[in-house]
């Protein structure tokens, strides 16, 4: 549940200039609060709370936007190909912002890795950062990414240049391999998601 600490009265007017409807508190210490897709806020004296399934549909409107981010992401196959999942993980230095877990049905590995980057550099882009430093314990996919190595299935090829697209969202942006215990958390996403399929 993300605290967002600001002028509850910009934030509001942030919202308002998004289009967002904005409702009158339910009780006396709630000053106002909002719902957009699954997510609901509500402000206080000098915070915003945020609760749902998906923060993001409020929290990317509701941040100062710019800053700079930590992305971590990792898939993985059962199989390969076979039953996959993607894990993404986003870190300031206020901590974990946003993460998420998901199946995709069948892939490779590569396709799985591709993907949790796409959706990561997705989320980023959303939450409005103009600075990534991505990172992956996929060597092949950080080097393809880099230009380091040849991307020979079409398939890879087309992710890459999706990824390149999304990169071009920001002012800056590093992409490196790290071991998969650094890459831990986004690790344990896939799992969890493959388990619970």
């Amino acid at each position: 549940m993300p605290v967002i600490e600001c002028d509850v009265e910009t934030a509001r007017a942030r919202l308002e200039e998004a289009g967002v409807s904005v409702e009158s508190g339910n009780t006396d210490h709630e000053r106002w609060r909002v719902s957009r897709g699954s997510a609901t806020a509500v402000a206080y004296d000098d915070k915003v709370v945020i609760q749902g399934s998906n923060p993001q549909d409020l929290e990317a409107l509701l941040r100062e936007s710019g800053g700079r981010a930590h992305v971590y992401f990792d898939g993985g196959s059962r199989g390969n190909p076979g039953p996959a999942a993607i894990g993404w993980v986003i870190v300031t230095g206020d901590g974990i912002v946003a993460e998420d877990g998901e199946t995709i049905g069948t892939a490779t590995n590569n396709q799985a890795e591709y993907e949790a980057l796409i959706a990561g550099l997705k989320a980023a882009r959303d939450y409005g950062y103009d600075e990534v430093h991505i990172r992956g314990d996929s060597e092949l996919i950080v080097k393809q990414v880099r230009g380091e190595y040849d991307t020979n299935n079409p398939e890879l090829r087309e992710k890459r240049v999706t990824v390149h697209e999304l990169l071009g969202a920001f002012d800056e942006w590093t992409l490196e391999y790290v071991p998969r215990e650094v890459n831990e958390r986004a690790d344990g996403l896939v799992n969890e998601a493959l388990d619970a399929a």
